[in-house]
């Protein structure tokens, strides 16, 4: 019988450990009253985790989504591309949508706004260190001014029947690291669960990130916290969890062209067991199958820019990608990109 890792990150200090399969533990996240398994869950990326991305990824076993980033002063302003990105389908639950402002009156209204589109959570972020968001006073710019932070949570909690969560940083540089003081501010202000990403603003996502901030914002505050950075396959995910502590780890820039990654975490931590990487024909297949998405829901015009990207990280790694990633960003049409995945593949068949 094999027991979960997850059994010994909880029960590191007994030996010898209850041999006990995760399946008959019932491992979940609670937030509220809306349970999350505790695998791993997908990170919010502004231009990447759209819907499409977001159900692929929930098709291989990802526990949890938040969406793209969306302004609140775009929102109340009713810009169309803002009620665009709050759209969630009935397969993504459970799932959050994500608002960023600056404005605790504003982030209320956005709040509300939002709940139209039906999230089990509103997420506040306070993590972005992009310059258009964090040079505009949110994002991870909020973490300068934690009383301000706090009044935004409170606007938002007090405006939503839903649970709030919070995403923010280990701080803005390396001279103001303030994870620990933040989240006891935002767990005072009504947070139900927090989220860390274990970099300073500055830091951006170089170099690796500290886990260590991550099991002591744990060790500070009573609600859920999740945790984020540096995971990318199923033993550094069940490495967090014993590093840190954390109630779910979330994964980002680790889902890229791998959004099998949530399969493979999932079944590790139920039996121990590593799952091969797909083979190249299965990559090929849901890489089309994510494309098609993409095209569905925006049309094939906008959806191949969007798709260039996605399919370079699907590509990468094989042998001979370079010269297909290249050709990746001129994509234009589907059919163009079909054609690259079964001459990748007729490659690799001449190759054996």
């Amino acid at each position: 019988m094999l027991v979960s890792p997850l059994f010994f990150c909880y029960n590191k200090y007994r030996w010898p450990p209850k041999r006990l399969l995760y399946q008959e533990r019932c491992i979940f996240l609670k937030i509220g009253t809306i349970e999350i398994e505790k695998t791993a869950g997908l990170a919010p990326m502004a231009g990447v985790a759209d819907r499409a991305f977001r159900e692929i990824c929930k098709e291989f076993g990802c526990a949890y989504v938040v969406g793209e980033m969306v302004s609140s002063k775009g929102l109340t302003f009713q810009s169309t591309k803002s009620e665009e990105l709050l759209y969630s389908s009935p397969k993504e639950h459970p799932c959050a949508a994500q608002i960023f402002g600056d404005n605790p009156a504003t982030m209320a209204q956005a709040a509300q706004m939002a709940m139209a589109y039906q999230p089990d959570f509103i997420d506040i972020n306070m993590g972005c260190p992009a310059p258009k968001v964090a040079g505009n006073g949110g994002g991870s710019a909020l973490m300068k001014n934690p009383k301000l932070a706090g009044e935004i949570t409170k606007a938002v909690v007090a405006a939503v029947p839903v649970p709030v969560t919070v995403k923010f940083r280990k701080g803005w540089d390396e001279n103001s690291i303030n994870a620990v003081e933040f989240a006891k501010i935002q767990e005072e202000s009504g947070a139900s669960a927090l989220c860390i990403h274990g970099r300073t603003r500055q830091q951006m996502y170089a170099p690796s990130a500290d886990w260590d901030i991550i099991a002591a914002v744990k060790q500070a505050v009573t609600v859920p916290v999740m945790g984020n950075g540096d995971v990318t396959d199923a033993l550094s995910c069940a490495k967090m969890y014993q590093h840190t502590g954390c109630d779910l780890v979330m994964i980002g820039r680790g889902a890229q062209g791998r959004p099998w990654v949530f399969r493979q975490i999932q079944h590790y931590l139920q039996t121990g067991e590593l799952l091969p990487e797909p083979s190249l024909e299965e990559k090929m297949e849901t890489m089309l199958r994510h494309v098609q998405l993409i095209c569905q829901y925006k049309g094939e015009r906008v959806a191949m820019r969007e798709a260039r990207k996605h399919a370079a990280w699907y590509f990468k790694g094989e042998r001979g990608s370079a010269g297909f990633r290249r050709r990746c960003g001129e994509l234009t049409q589907y059919q163009d990109l079909a054609l690259m995945a079964e001459e990748m593949l007729e490659l690799r068949h001449r190759e054996l």
